[in-house]
């Protein structure tokens, strides 16, 4: 019996909803009606009003239809639809479930005209009733909406919602935007004051842009206040300006390590002025072009994990290419630096012709993974996911490097080879084989570090000729064959082009920049961190 009566109670209580629902749904379909029988602006803003005080989400529909003349009568019946115009005929849909009802003339029908105060009244009206969302992204998108379109009808809407709200950064938003109404309202010079110093600790450039139309609008203690608080703002976005700096030259940064790292292990071990190592950039991030054609065009469900397939295929791809060039030109021209340079450098003209034949000159097109576009804010700082995961992903590639060099036996050979070639010999390692794997391993970082740059920058023929010369001036200035070195040379030099960049250009910058490292390299000729090796003894 109780089982009965549970379930006879649930009955009740649904019939009870729907005939509630049906109730609901029938007010606001008789008040959409009153849109027919209006006859001027003002009676069509009276109804707008209407649909608003009901607060029901369900009026989203009509009103973003009448905002945008989309709103018609059918002239048989009086009955109101969204219209859509096709090529002879008008679709007509339900103004509030939005299911296909027909289809009209445009004899039969007739527009509901609005005019722009109509337009800001609904546009009011759509912001009040996004602030009863219950999805808090769509609350705070309305919030920052009246926050920079502030108006002194917004204060009874926005009261209301910060009453029931329960998000304490939704919350915060809200007020925010209620003081920014309060603002552009007659409301007492107090109540000014106090919205002034809310906004101030809003402290961002939207904060800056309404206080100051204050400033230039008021007179008085809320002009000074107002003058005060742009001041205080700006004094704090400078500082924030100075981190979005930081992060940019950090950004950077982890792009030169990812460029010149394979770079310091050949010119440190071997000695080789590699002009090539460009080239090597350019197969990896070809190769990640080619991994997506394949995915795109066979498996596009593994788009996601094109970066991660790439990967390993453009480490092989470089550092075998690497391995011919030291088997077939380098290894011929040890001790002769100047036909090295001018060898390598005949060998990228060579690379770049071969990928231009074959992909052609034009820049191609390598897509972003999800996870790895869009952006986000900390405070004041812009981050990109992309810039984000490089630097991740560079740091990474330092941290196995260094294990290889510190803790493998491959490691300690190249690193007695770096100290002194005749003594390593002596004792057994096979110097050629040593430098051939490792010009290949610096070839083949370069290839890895083409799939990042793949992201950020042009996959062109030219695209490893951006980087050579930073990257000798980062191997350069960090200390030739020191990984750490490498490190601090690369997020040194990133961060100091991107405080320059701003002042002189960014030519100039890097001219600057160059400099500077010539000077700093006539009173420490091996770079920051001095390593002894065939290079720096010869």
């Amino acid at each position: 019996m109780k089982i009965l009566h549970a379930i006879g109670l649930t009955f009740v209580l649904l019939l009870a909803t729907l005939s509630s629902s049906d109730a609901a749904e029938a007010e606001l379909r008789a008040i959409i009606a009153k849109f027919a029988t209006a006859t001027d602006f003002s009676e069509t803003g009276a109804v707008v009003r209407e649909l608003t005080a009901t607060g029901d989400p369900a009026v989203e529909r009509p009103l973003a239809a009448l905002a945008d003349g989309n709103l018609y009568v059918r002239t048989t019946d009086s009955m109101v639809f969204v219209g859509q115009e096709g090529d002879e005929t008008f679709q007509l849909f339900d103004p509030l479930s939005g299911e296909a009802a027909g289809e009209a003339s445009g004899d039969d029908i007739t527009k509901i005209s609005v005019n722009n105060t109509l337009r800001r009244a609904i546009r009011d009206a759509l912001g009040t009733l996004t602030l009863g969302s219950k999805n808090p992204a769509v609350r705070i998108a309305a919030a920052d909406t009246m926050f920079k379109t502030p108006d002194a009808s917004n204060i009874g809407p926005l009261d209301a919602a910060i009453a029931g709200e329960i998000d304490a950064v939704v919350k915060a938003l809200l007020e925010q935007a209620r003081a920014a109404s309060v603002l552009v309202s007659d409301q007492p010079e107090a109540d000014k004051l106090a919205a002034i110093a809310l906004i101030g600790s809003r402290g961002d450039r939207d904060a800056v842009s309404l206080l100051t139309s204050v400033e230039a609008n008021a007179s008085g203690s809320v002009k000074d206040a107002a003058t005060a608080a742009i001041a205080n703002i700006n004094s704090t976005l400078a500082l924030w300006d100075a981190g979005q700096n930081i992060w940019y030259g950090i950004s950077l940064g982890s792009v030169l390590l990812l460029a010149a790292i394979g770079l310091a292990i050949t010119f440190g071990v071997m000695g080789v002025i590699n002009m090539a190592h460009g080239e090597m950039v350019m197969l990896g991030a070809y190769t990640t072009f080619v991994v997506q054609q394949v995915i795109r065009t066979s498996f596009p469900d593994l788009f996601d994990w094109s970066l991660v397939i790439a990967l390993p295929l453009a480490f092989l791809v470089s550092a075998l290419v690497g391995l011919i060039i030291e088997r077939g030109v380098i290894r011929f021209l040890y001790g002769r630096p100047l036909e090295t340079l001018l060898a390598t450098w005949g060998v990228s003209l060579i690379l770049q012709q071969t990928v231009r034949s074959i992909f052609g000159p034009t820049n191609q097109e390598v897509g972003n993974p999800s996870w790895m576009s869009g952006s986000f804010n900390v405070g004041q700082l812009a981050v990109t996911w992309n810039r984000l995961w490089i630097l991740v992903f560079a740091l990474t590639v330092f941290a196995v490097l260094l294990y290889v060099m510190k803790r493998t036996p491959w490691g300690l050979q190249m690193r007695a080879v770096t100290a002194n070639r005749r003594m390593a010999a002596s004792m057994g390692i096979r110097t050629p084989w040593v430098d051939a794997l490792t010009f290949a391993l610096g070839s083949g970082i370069a290839g890895i570090a083409g799939v990042a740059l793949s992201q950020i920058d042009n996959v062109s023929p030219n695209l490893g000729r951006g980087y050579i010369i930073d990257s000798f001036m980062v191997v350069v200035f960090g200390g030739v064959g020191n990984l750490w070195g490498t490190l601090v040379g690369a997020f040194s030099l990133g961060i100091i082009n991107k405080f320059l960049e701003p002042y002189a250009g960014a030519v100039l910058g890097k001219i600057v920049v160059l400099v500077l490292i010539i000077l700093f390299i006539q009173k420490r000729p091996r770079g920051l961190f001095a390593l002894k090796g065939r290079a720096v003894e010869a």
